[in-house]
């Protein structure tokens, strides 16, 4: 377990209060900014690529190179733009609200590790400030929407309310279930108990960690207002949600705030389930740990591949599947997610305390990632076998059938 400020002290070792918090704003305030803002440029780009392609478009392609500037040039737009603020609007509360959902997003960066000693602070509770802190950004949209005076606005402010609250109790399941595996708060040790080989992640760790992860994965949509959980911000209902009055920069920081709590979810999703910075070779591991400027880099790169990997899903999520209804959301949440996590919960620790960790010699693990490898076979072959199935599918087949058919015809 490693100090509180764990580079700072690395790079101003024994400078006292003072020279620790200025070495916090310097090694990690400024830098943790401009990467905040790197990510959510590239998400922006990312997510057009990726929509676009879904639907066999190109995106953006006249600015820069394959477009890789256009949103820069949206923001410069953003930065130009007039800001106002509506009549009859809180102007303090509708002024403070952006600044609120994007503290809640960069605020828990602090647990948030980038490799074995790159961490802000190496909190004992860390998950329990992840949920604690990552719950204020729904206190900017929720001030948001009723600071602008606007029905729409307060319709979504109301959603996100109900939202967030509800999915914070699976998601906290899925936390609970990787704290009590792992003994546990802390975001490096929960790292460093899946050190070796890659049926020791914790998503292969016994049968049961599959579901946890799921669970955790669409309890983070919900968190971050993603599709098909994108009900506060509804544009087909409630023309723009939460933030239908903002424009310029305080619009931009919403949008900002968003694409931050994707990757820090998805970042997450890494250091609980899929082993942080590990490669999951464990030869390769441990050659890495010998050089520790080497293993911070490596460690960095392998937590960012793997976070962008879960960000992409989220954005092909979002341009696959429909708008769920509230009562849906509502019944996912209450009659699915919390009981079928709360089964997981003791399910996982059984067989735990059944097998045996793996760094005790225990042989679940290496059935789990078995077990991992029949699930994902066999929900692929039933998802093909239940499309094939739909009357949409028979009907495409039929035209491309009935076209060939008038090709053949008109060729002979």
């Amino acid at each position: 377990m490693g100090d509180f400020f764990t580079l700072v002290d690395w790079a101003v070792e024994d400078a006292g209060f003072w020279g620790r918090l200025i070495g916090v704003v310097a090694v990690w305030a400024v830098p943790i900014t401009v990467w905040v803002s790197v990510v959510g440029l590239f998400s922006i780009w990312l997510e057009r690529k990726v929509s676009a392609h879904i639907q066999c478009r190109l995106g953006p392609m006249e600015v820069g190179p394959h477009g890789a500037l256009q949103t820069l040039a949206d923001g410069i737009k953003l930065l130009a733009k007039e800001d106002i603020i509506p009549q009859g609007a809180d102007r303090f509360l509708f002024a403070l609200a952006p600044i609120l959902s994007f503290v809640g997003s960069f605020v828990v960066f602090a647990v948030v590790p980038f490799g074995p000693h790159l961490i802000i602070a190496d909190l004992n509770l860390g998950i329990y400030f992840l949920a604690a802190i990552g719950s204020i950004e729904a206190i900017g949209v929720i001030a948001a929407g009723w600071a602008s005076n606007n029905k729409w606005s307060v319709f979504g402010a109301v959603r996100a309310a109900t939202q967030v609250v509800s999915y914070e109790i699976p998601l906290s399941l899925s936390l609970v279930t990787i704290a009590c595996l792992a003994g546990t708060l802390s975001t490096i040790g929960i790292v460093e108990s899946q050190a070796g080989w890659i049926w020791n992640w914790f998503l292969f760790r016994n049968p049961f960690m599959v579901i946890s992860f799921l669970i955790f994965y669409i309890a983070s949509l919900a968190e971050c207002k993603r599709a098909p959980f994108d009900l506060p911000e509804a544009e087909s209902e409630l023309v723009s949600g939460f933030h239908t009055e903002y424009s310029g920069m305080r619009f931009a920081i919403f949008f900002l705030a968003e694409y931050a709590a994707m990757y820090v979810v998805s970042a997450m999703g890494a250091v609980l389930f899929l082993g942080g910075w590990y490669t999951g070779i464990e030869p390769l591991d441990s050659w890495l740990t010998t050089s520790p400027v080497l293993g911070n880099v490596v460690g960095a790169l392998a937590i960012i591949t793997k976070a962008f990997f879960l960000v992409f899903v989220q954005m092909w999520l979002r341009w696959t599947l429909p708008r769920i209804r509230l009562d849906q959301m509502m019944y996912l949440c209450f009659k699915v997610l919390v009981p079928v996590g709360m089964v997981v919960f003791m399910a996982a620790a059984f067989w735990q305390g059944v097998f045996g960790a793996p760094d005790l010699g225990g042989l679940g693990s290496k059935f789990g990632l078995a077990w991992f490898v029949v699930v994902v076979v066999g929900t692929t072959l039933w998802v093909k076998k239940t499309i094939r199935r739909t009357k949409g599918y028979a009907s495409a087949n039929f035209l491309e059938h009935q076209a060939r058919l008038g090709h053949d015809v008109g060729v002979s």
